[in-house]
């Protein structure tokens, strides 16, 4: 086999989006169109110079990373045992080539998609194809942003048409009203697990509902419902179809929960009571929120839910106002709308939020739905949200950790590999620190030209560097930091103690609230006072996103508690020997040991004021933190330079957060909380 067929097979195969080694051999190939492509191997080897496929040593590298390939989609993984699952979700972050996500929701997917494929799990994840993704973010001149959507072209990506035998595409149908859609799917391998991407822009449907699955959150309440009878009636029915056996179905929020129905349905078919069939679906369905804040759960009026759903009353035999009530507290409130996470919490064996506290959250939120239960007694667990460590490593970490620690990947969940960081030479790992904020510095250095925002960066690589970079959403305060401008200009001017921040993120096109926020971070960025010292980079992704929690020294992270769900942004630090300064929101509080980092404000169980008062509070709070700990830690240096206080926190972050808050962790924690056996009372 030639390399060129070796890189092919590695190509088709997201397995490379976690393996250094593999996406190194594919930038050697053709630099300029890998980076121009958004890092993509598929336009890399099209376009492959071809002295360097004829390299021998390249050759012999080439070999060397097949082989590794082929050695992990061979062996077992050791959960051979362990219940069928099927996964459904309506985003998912794999890689930036692939823009099939918005935000952490769909970030959190991949990972739970990759750590299945790394622990063998017999596992199929089921999405839409979304060809044109969330959106591309540019700005004008005056910071406001503008978005765009470029098609992904499925031939320059490792997605195949799923086919029968002749080669016609294999396709299911749902009914929207009394309207037949007609669903395809992309098959996408990601390392061992199957992923279905189901499509309906194709010539079978009618022209105006083609671009059902082009666009992810974006459209009216109508488009909405008919994305989600596609994910959840379309994904079961596309699964039976391709004939996969499912033990579980793992529900991760409510755009997919009509897969339910399907199922109810198609055990009522089979001759079983309702009843009975209802007690089968709540066996095999496992159902996860992430949304803290009520308003945010997908509502349906009765009136569109009833025109979306005609024709399978029909075919499921029930009156549309006995599907209505499935998705209500009150059953018989005629006005009340159809919530989706109701849905999927009434159907299912076991809830369960993403953290420890957004489970505290969660089952006051829905109390409502069992009024003779205290809070406490709510049938919602948590397992924590956790991340896939090879994605989020950059190349030197995992060179860096290799050498110190051994083999940390195939071990990541033993706290004992982790507790060699005390034994690294302080120097060494000072070193680390500064060479991961210097590669950030040249990646920032080198992408602001290219931007459409005016950047000029002058970031120093020798000062303190902040990271924030997260989805634009109001709740989450972006511009909090510049709160009291005179009191952050000392911080950011104090020769000697420099302190510089990094912003980039999205705000959803029609969150004007959020929209303000950029634009008020690109004001900041360009006073003189703070020209230079505060970046803000267009359009947020996963490259991006890796380069900011590899280099940055602190990620700050300031929501109104109790918002953040999870956030899992701030556990890719602790690998590179980032530190925490977070509000104690989301999985912070179960992180959090006043030795790894810091905490913004009062501990996890205060409620949160109006924000007129909690605001300027916390901001009161955050400059505190920097002033009096943050900044004076990183430049108290010993004889030789270190910060020994500041890298003994390192050592803390490392050792005491990079084992708990993995996803090889946490699918642990599925398997045996959830999948494995019912839950019925919180965790």
């Amino acid at each position: 086999m030639t390399p060129f067929d070796q890189l092919s097979r590695i190509s088709k195969n997201l397995w490379w989006s976690w393996h250094p080694e593999a996406i190194e051999l594919f930038q050697k190939l053709n630099p300029d169109a890998f980076s121009t492509s958004g890092n993509n191997p598929v336009v890399a080897l099209r376009r492959a110079h071809k002295e360097v496929l004829v390299d021998p040593a390249f050759a012999r590298d080439v070999d060397s990373v097949y082989r590794r390939f082929q050695h992990y989609m061979s062996e077992a993984g050791g959960l051979e045992n362990a219940p069928r699952t099927s996964y459904f979700c309506m985003e998912y972050g794999l890689h930036e080539s692939l823009p099939l996500y918005s935000g952490g929701l769909g970030i959190l997917a991949g990972d739970h998609t990759k750590a299945a494929s790394d622990l063998g799990l017999r596992f199929t994840a089921v999405g839409m194809f979304l060809t044109s993704g969330y959106f591309r973010q540019y700005f004008d001149k005056k910071g406001r942003q503008r978005d765009d959507y470029p098609a992904i072209d499925s031939s320059k990506h490792p997605f195949e048409l799923v086919t029968d035998d002749s080669g016609e595409a294999i396709t299911v149908s749902v009914h929207i009203g009394t309207t037949p859609i007609h669903i395809r799917a992309w098959r996408l391998m990601v390392g061992k697990t199957t992923m279905y991407l189901l499509d309906t822009d194709f010539k079978a449907n009618p022209y105006d509902l083609r671009f059902l699955t082009r666009r992810l959150y974006q459209g009216d309440r109508k488009t909405r419902i008919r994305q989600e009878i596609i994910l959840g009636i379309g994904g079961v029915r596309f699964l039976r179809k391709m004939q996969v056996d499912t033990d579980v179905y793992h529900m991760n929020e409510g755009h997919c929960a009509f897969l339910t129905f399907e199922l109810l349905r198609e055990y009522l078919a089979e001759g079983l009571s309702l009843t009975e069939a209802e007690e089968r679906v709540k066996a095999e369905c496992v159902f996860t929120t992430h949304t803290p804040v009520i308003a945010g759960h997908d509502r349906f009026e009765p009136e569109l839910f009833s025109a979306s759903m005609l024709s399978y009353s029909s075919e499921i035999g029930m009156d549309v106002g006995s599907l209505l009530s499935y998705g209500r507290v009150h059953t018989d409130d005629q006005n009340e709308a159809f919530t989706m996470t109701i849905l999927g919490m009434k159907l299912s064996r076991s809830a369960n939020g993403v953290s420890r506290l957004n489970g505290e959250v969660a089952r006051r939120q829905w109390n409502h739905m069992y009024p003779d239960r205290q809070p406490n007694d709510v049938p919602i667990s948590h397992i924590t949200n956790g991340i896939h460590l090879p994605t989020w490593a950059s190349a030197g970490s995992r060179s860096f950790l290799t050498d110190h620690l051994g083999d940390w990947e195939n071990h990541r969940s033993d706290p004992s590999v982790w507790e060699k960081i005390d034994s690294v030479d302080s120097a060494d790992l000072w070193k680390y620190r500064c060479d991961l904020r210097k590669n950030l510095i040249d990646f920032v250095e080198k992408l602001a030209p290219r931007q459409t925002l005016p950047q000029e960066p002058s970031l120093d690589p020798e000062a303190l560097t902040i990271g924030f970079a997260r989805r634009f959403a109001t709740y989450k305060r972006a511009p909090l930091i510049f709160s009291e401008l005179e009191r952050v200009a000392s911080l950011f001017n104090n020769e000697g103690k420099k302190v510089q921040i990094i912003f980039a993120g999205k705000a959803h096109p029609q969150d004007e609230g959020g929209k303000a926020f950029i634009r008020q971070i690109f004001e900041f960025s360009q006073k003189p006072t703070f020209k230079g010292k505060v970046i803000l980079l267009e359009n947020y992704n996963m490259e991006i996103g890796r380069m900011l929690v590899s280099g940055c020294d602190v990620w700050l992270n300031n929501p109104r508690r109790p918002h953040e769900a999870s956030g899992t942004s701030g556990q890719k630090v602790s690998i590179h020997g980032g530190l925490n300064l977070s509000v104690l929101d989301g999985w912070w509080p179960e992180g959090f040991n006043q030795k790894n980092g810091w905490a913004i404000g009062e501990d996890a169980s205060h409620e949160y004021r109006d924000p007129k008062f909690q605001d300027p509070e916390d901001a009161r709070l955050l400059y505190e933190a920097l002033e009096q700990q943050v900044v004076p830690l990183f430049y108290d240096r010993n004889e030789n330079g270190i910060p020994e206080g500041w890298v003994n926190m390192m050592r803390s972050s490392i050792k005491t957060l990079a084992y708990r808050f993995s996803a090889h962790r946490m699918l642990i924690d599925y398997i045996e909380q959830i999948y494995s056996e019912p839950v019925s009372d919180p965790a």
